[in-house]
């Protein structure tokens, strides 16, 4: 199949590589460095065991037309860089494309074919100007949730973490044959993808631990385990989970986890650091809308008191604010 990557970064480029071995014809839609690294060496992939692939079979380009029409079209990029992108998007687009959305948090997406009084909504927090909705057209979106972890250590090397599983699903619950086909296409290329008749529950499932641990590791600079086994902090991330809890079950969700578990679960993966801290301490813009603020507008449009999801969601983007106004970035460092 003919497949576009926007984004060769920990995920798409992980994603990228295991589907070119695999047989499919794959490009990545990439700028800079990564744009030249992997035009010069392909794109090589160093498996969590410490062996290495390298998918040499790839395009690489930042031109949208040059790539055209995709059977295919993952967009690897985290929610708050959707709308730079959204302009260009439909020139990979023909009317069979299926577009595989890899963002954690609420997807701009959400409302469509959801049913209810909400149906049609969209979230602010996610798409503030609508134009996501308009170019990248939900009609056309397979929703997936991303477990694997993994981490880009150089332009055009991506470093595999753990994990595997990319559940993928239609909005209106149905088994259609365009996301059986996504569901083969990922399976052949070593992932499981399951297809789920509910994409929403499994998105709430992951959305419950980034929500939470995510803003906490970002302003306490600590790990997972750090702040499941620090009990001040393991109540925090307990109290959000309870409040998220709330405002899912209001749209219908139920988990088929206690949070006991979920955080258990987080805490067994021990001295990892969440994607929030990583963009703190590198000097990027961090995702907190899509991870923490849609949860506080998915609030207030379900009348859920939120409150200790409010406290830190105002506390990170004062410090993606304030790291933004300095141009700088904050990290731990020893003292003396």
């Amino acid at each position: 199949m003919k497949i576009a990557i926007i984004g060769a970064g920990a995920i798409g480029g992980y994603v990228g590589v295991k589907l070119a071995l695999a047989g499919e014809d794959v490009t990545f839609i990439v700028r800079g460095a990564n744009l030249e690294a992997i035009r010069k060496n392909g794109m090589k992939l160093v498996n969590h065991d410490g062996t290495e692939q390298v998918a040499r079979n790839v395009r690489a380009t930042n031109n949208y037309a040059e790539a055209g029409v995709q059977d295919i079209l993952i967009l690897a990029m985290k929610a708050h860089q959707l709308e730079a992108v959204a302009n260009d998007v439909p020139q990979l687009v023909g009317p069979n494309t299926r577009i595989v959305t890899m963002q954690n948090g609420v997807p701009y997406w959400y409302f469509h074919k959801h049913g209810g009084a909400l149906a049609g909504t969209r979230l602010q927090s996610v798409d503030p100007t609508g134009l996501i909705g308009e170019k990248i057209p939900a009609s056309h979106v397979i929703g997936c949730v991303v477990y694997p972890a993994s981490e880009l250590v150089e332009p055009g090397v991506v470093h595999h973490i753990e994990g595997d599983r990319f559940p993928v699903g239609e909005l209106d619950g149905s088994t259609s044959e365009r996301v059986t086909s996504v569901s083969e296409v990922f399976t052949k290329a070593g992932f499981k993808a399951p297809v789920l008749d509910n994409i929403r529950s499994e998105i709430w499932l992951k959305l419950w631990g980034n929500l939470t641990f995510n803003p906490i590791s970002a302003l306490s600079h600590s790990t997972l385990v750090d702040i499941c086994q620090y009990p001040l902090t393991r109540e925090l991330a307990a109290n959000m989970m309870t409040e998220a809890q709330a405002v899912a079950n209001k749209l219908g969700i139920t988990f088929r986890v206690t949070i006991d578990k979920r955080i258990g679960g987080a805490e067994k993966v021990g001295k990892h650091k969440t994607s929030m801290l990583q963009d703190v301490e590198a000097g990027r813009a961090p995702e907190i809308d899509a991870l923490v603020g849609s949860v506080v507008e998915l609030g207030k449009l379900t009348d859920t008191p939120t409150p200790h999801i409010n406290a830190t969601y105002a506390l990170v983007k004062l410090l993606a604010k304030t790291m933004d106004e300095e141009k700088g970035r904050v990290k731990m460092a020893a003292a003396g």
